[in-house]
C-alpha cells in the first residue's frame, strides 16, 4: 500500500482506454458516480476472499461465468434469470461430483467494457473508433455512435444496480432451492442427445436428496438448501469508473472497489508498471490475472509480489487461457514456478479465449470440442504437478443462442446465423454449458477418488 491512493494510477502509463472528446463532461460523471451508493459491500468482498482461500487450499471449486459483454439492448429480467439458472444448474452437478462447495461468480452487473486489438475499425473505407462496450460507445457503425460518451457510465451503473437487486432476490427468495435446480437438470437430461451419459450422476443426486428428506433435512428447515450466494465480477478495464466506485471501509480502513466483488486484469493490461496494476494493488478485492501464451514466469511472479505482497490466500486467481493445442506445453513451467514461489493462488481454466476461430460463414465462433480439450489439458497439468485445478471460467449465457459450434446438440457452422446475438465474442448456450458441467463432474469425481 506504500504510496498508493485511489487515483495514483493516473500518474502511470495506461492502455486500452477510450478517448473522450469532452474531458470536463467525463470529470462531471466521475464526480456523480463517486456520490452514488456502492454496488457491493466490503463484508461481501471479504466473504468471497475467504471462500476463494478454500478453493486455493483444494477445499472448494470455482465456477465463474456469464456474458462476454453485457449490453443495454439485451437487458431484461428473463435474461438475468436464465443466466443465473444455468450457473445454479452447473454448480449443483459440480458440487455433488466434487463433494465440495462450489463458489459461484458471475460475469455480470458490470461486465460491459472490452479490450480491443485495434483502436479503430475500417469498413468500406470508413475509419471509426472501435466498439469498446456499451458503457463507452455504441456498436452501430456511425461517427456519433462510436464517439465515447461518459453518460453511458451512468447508464451502466443503474443497469448494474437493477441486475444486482434481481440476483439477490433470486438467491434468497427460493428460486435457488436445490430440489428445483435438480429438476431443471433432469429436464436437460431428458432432451439431451447424450442424456444417458449423464443419467447415472442425476440418479445419484436424486437418491441423495431423497435420503436427506427421509432424515428430515429439507428446504423448510435447512436454509442452505433453499438459498445460495452469487458474487459478481468484471474486468477492471475502465479505471475512471472503478475509481469512482472505490470506497474506504469504515470498519477496517481498507480500500475496496465496490463496483464488483471480484475484478480481473486482462492479457493486454497486466504490465507491472502501468495504471491497471497500480490501481488493483491498492484495493482489497480478490483479483484475477489472465495468463496466456505470452505470459513469462518472471513477469507473473513480479505481478504476484505487487498484487499480493502479504500472500493472502484467496486474493489472487490465475486464469489460464492458453489454447487447446498449447495448454499442456505452456502451462506446466508456470505452475511449477508459482508453486515454488510459495504464493497461494486459485488456478482456474478459461478455455474460451484461446480457442476463437472464424467460420466459413464469416462468424467468429468457438468449438465445444476445443473448449473441452483445453479443460482436459488444464486438469491433466495440475494432476501431474500435484496442484489443485481449482475452477473454470466460461463466457456463457442462459439463452438459446447459436454462437459456438459442436456439442451434443451439434450446432454446425451453418446454424450460427440462426441466433447469433453476442455483441462481442461467441458464448456457450445453456445446453452447451450444462453439457460441459457434467463432463467436468467426471473429472472432479476422479480427482476426489
Amino acid at each position: 500500500m506504500e504510496n498508493w491512493s485511489p487515483d495514483s494510477w493516473r500518474s502511470k502509463p495506461i492502455v486500452q482506454q477510450p478517448v473522450y472528446p469532452d474531458t470536463d463532461a467525463l470529470a462531471a460523471v466521475e464526480k456523480q458516480l463517486s456520490s452514488f451508493p456502492p454496488l457491493v459491500f466490503a463484508g461481501e468482498i471479504r466473504s468471497l476472499t475467504r471462500s476463494l482461500a478454500k478453493v486455493s487450499a483444494g477445499e472448494a471449486f470455482l465456477l465463474q461465468g456469464g456474458d462476454c459483454a453485457e449490453s443495454f439492448a439485451e437487458f431484461s429480467a428473463n435474461k438475468i434469470r436464465n443466466t443465473f439458472q444455468v450457473l445454479l444448474q452447473m454448480a449443483v452437478v459440480m458440487t455433488f461430483a466434487g463433494s465440495c462447495p462450489v463458489v459461484k461468480i458471475g460475469r455480470i452487473a458490470g461486465q460491459f467494457a472490452k479490450p480491443r486489438s485495434a483502436g479503430t475499425e475500417i469498413i468500406d473505407g470508413v475509419e471509426l473508433p472501435s466498439y469498446r462496450g456499451d458503457n463507452i460507445n455504441d456498436i452501430a457503425f456511425t461517427a456519433e455512435a462510436r464517439t465515447p460518451d461518459p453518460q453511458r457510465l451512468i447508464a451502466a451503473y443503474h443497469q448494474s444496480v437493477a441486475t444486482l437487486n434481481l440476483l439477490r432476490a433470486f438467491a434468497s427468495g427460493g428460486f435457488a432451492d436445490l430440489h428445483k435446480v435438480h429438476r431443471w437438470n433432469r429436464g436437460f437430461i431428458d432432451k439431451s442427445p447424450q442424456g444417458e451419459k449423464y443419467q447415472h450422476l442425476a440418479d445419484q443426486i436424486t437418491q441423495t436428496l431423497a435420503f436427506m428428506d427421509a432424515c428430515g433435512i429439507n428446504s423448510q428447515n435447512t436454509p442452505q438448501l433453499h438459498e445460495t450466494s452469487l458474487y459478481t465480477s468484471h474486468e477492471a478495464l475502465l479505471l475512471n469508473y472503478e475509481q469512482a466506485l472505490t470506497r474506504q471501509d469504515s470498519l477496517t480502513g481498507d480500500w475496496y472497489d465496490c463496483s464488483a466483488h471480484m475484478l480481473w486484469i486482462g492479457d493486454r493490461t497486466r504490465q507491472p508498471d502501468h495504471a491497471h496494476v497500480e490501481f488493483l494493488r491498492g484495493v482489497h478485492n480478490p483479483v484475477g490475472i489472465k495468463i496466456g501464451p505470452s505470459t513469462k514466469l518472471p513477469d507473473l511472479l513480479r505481478l504476484l509480489d505487487l498484487l499480493n505482497p502479504a500472500r493472502t490466500p484467496g486474493r489472487i486467481t490465475l486464469i489460464a487461457r492458453m489454447g487447446a493445442d498449447q495448454i499442456t506445453e505452456l502451462l506446466p513451467p508456470i505452475v511449477r514456478g508459482v508453486k515454488a514461489s510459495g504464493h497461494p493462488v486459485v488456478w482456474s481454466s478459461d478455455p474460451m479465449h484461446g480457442n476463437i476461430m472464424k467460420a466459413s460463414s464469416g462468424y467468429k465462433t468457438r468449438s465445444v470440442e476445443a473448449i473441452l480439450k483445453e479443460m482436459k489439458g488444464f486438469f491433466e497439468v495440475h494432476r501431474a504437478e500435484g496442484t489443485h485445478a481449482g475452477g473454470v471460467h466460461f463466457e456463457m449465457t442462459g439463452d438459446d443462442v447459436t454462437e459456438c459450434i459442436g456439442g451434443a446438440f451439434q450446432i454446425s457452422e451453418q446454424d450460427l446465423g440462426d441466433r447469433y446475438h453476442t455483441h462481442c465474442d461467441p458464448r456457450l448456450n445453456a445446453d452447451q454449458s450444462l453439457e460441459l458441467a457434467f463432463l467436468i463432474a467426471d473429472t472432479l469425481k476422479a480427482a476426489r477418488s
